[in-house]
Formats: C-alpha cells, structure tokens, sequence
C-alpha cells in the first residue's frame, strides 16, 4: 500500500487527508442549506396556513370527513401552526420545536388522509414519495434533525448567550 493512500500527521496529503479538506469545506454549505430549507419551507407552510386560515369551514368540514376529533378545534389549531410555524421557520426561532410539531403535524396528514401511502413506505416507496405530506415531512425533519444553522435568530441568541456568560 502506498504511503499516499493514508494520511498521517507527516502525511496529510493522503487519500484520508483529501476526505478531511472535503468535508471541512463541505461543512460550510450546511448553514446556508438550511437557511433555504427554512426560507422556501417556512414560506410552503405559511401559505398553507394562511389558506386554511382563511378557509377554516372547509378545512373543518374535510378533517370532520376524515372522522380526526374536534375538527373546528382541530382546523384552527392546525391552520395556525402551519402559519405562524412557517413564520418561525423563515426567521429560525424556535427552529426544532417547530421541526417537532410539524413532524406529528405531516404524520397526522399521512394517517388521515393518505394512510395507503404511509403503509407503503417499504412495498412501494415510490407511492409514499408522492404523497402530498412527503416534502413536508421531510423538511421538517431536516429542521428537526439538524437546527437553523447560523443564520437564524435561534443561533444569535445563543450566541449572545454565551457573549453574556463569558
């Protein structure tokens, strides 16, 4: 084995080293990622939001047909995390809470109205990416899973936090 195929400390040009370079520069597109994510996402579910809003007899009436309980309480409650949620999500405040909530929100639309779907996420996976939820939930993992990344209100204030700690 060549000694270039290893990277070590007198070696750091090896195969191994490259990786490391790589994945240090690839490290610095993870904020800006994750601002589109929560910029293009926050917006989809804003707008979602602020149609059920404005539209909350339907929305009652729809959940209702899909026997989910409280469908008044529920179309309300529902329309206003999708709204002031998207909000939160294009400014990152409270980023992975509402990654969470949205999370159960997306997992409640697969099992009222696309249950087929969500039980064929092994045996035919192409039906549960289609599924209208699927973006959705995804992007609300993303969030959940990895935060809002430096550009976001969560991180200035955690940032000021540590400031004011020092």
């Amino acid at each position: 084995m060549s000694t270039r195929a290893i990277a070590t400390p007198s070696n750091p040009s090896g195969l191994l080293g490259l990786y490391s370079r790589f994945a240090r520069l690839a490290d610095y597109f993870q904020s800006p990622f994750l601002l589109i994510v929560r910029l293009y996402w926050g917006w989809q579910f804003m707008q979602t939001g602020w149609g059920k809003l404005h539209n909350l007899s339907h929305v009652r009436d729809f959940f209702s047909s899909l026997g989910i309980p409280a469908p008044g309480i529920m179309a309300t409650g529902i329309a206003c995390l999708e709204f002031f949620g998207g909000i939160l999500l294009i400014i990152g405040l409270g980023t992975r809470l509402i990654g969470l909530l949205q999370v159960g929100n997306m997992f409640v639309a697969y099992l009222a109205a696309d249950r087929e779907a969500l039980f064929s996420f092994f045996k035919n996976p192409g039906k549960f990416y289609a599924a209208d939820p699927f973006t959705f939930l995804f992007a609300s993992i993303i969030v959940l899973v990895f935060g809002a990344g430096f550009f976001s209100l969560d991180a200035l204030i955690a940032r000021r936090r540590i400031a004011g700690a020092s």
